[in-house]
């Protein structure tokens, strides 16, 4: 049944739930090639992020995956990045405690002790 209506609406629900031990989702603005590595800031109304390497053959997205799990503090298995995603503008999902998790990405974003984020 590869390749019908539903296997791709089971692809797409896989994608946007939340791992079961709970966590955030958020949007992310990814610039690659950037000078240097950087978590923070809001462009569009999603956490601005610049990695060095090039936007080929998933680089940068591993770039992103692991700069995010630094600057959140959680290890890189905890952050998923939605595969399809191919543009600058990115869904991630990231396990752990939401509200320590949510507190941090406010800190990054510039915004402390405003609503939900994502």
């Amino acid at each position: 049944m590869s390749g019908t209506g539903a296997d791709l609406d089971l692809r797409r629900l896989a994608r946007e739930a939340l791992p079961p031990s709970g966590g955030v989702s958020f949007w992310i603005h990814v610039t690659p090639r950037a000078a240097r590595e950087r978590v923070g800031g809001l462009h569009g109304g999603a956490l601005r992020l610049a990695v060095r390497e090039p936007p080929v053959e998933g680089a940068a997205n591993d770039a992103c995956a692991r700069a995010l799990a630094r600057a959140l503090g959680v290890g890189r298995a905890a952050v998923g990045l939605d595969p399809c995603a191919k543009g600058r503008r990115k869904r991630v999902r990231v396990a752990g405690d939401p509200a320590a998790l949510e507190e941090r990405l406010r800190a990054l974003a510039g915004l402390a002790g405003t609503g939900p984020v994502g």
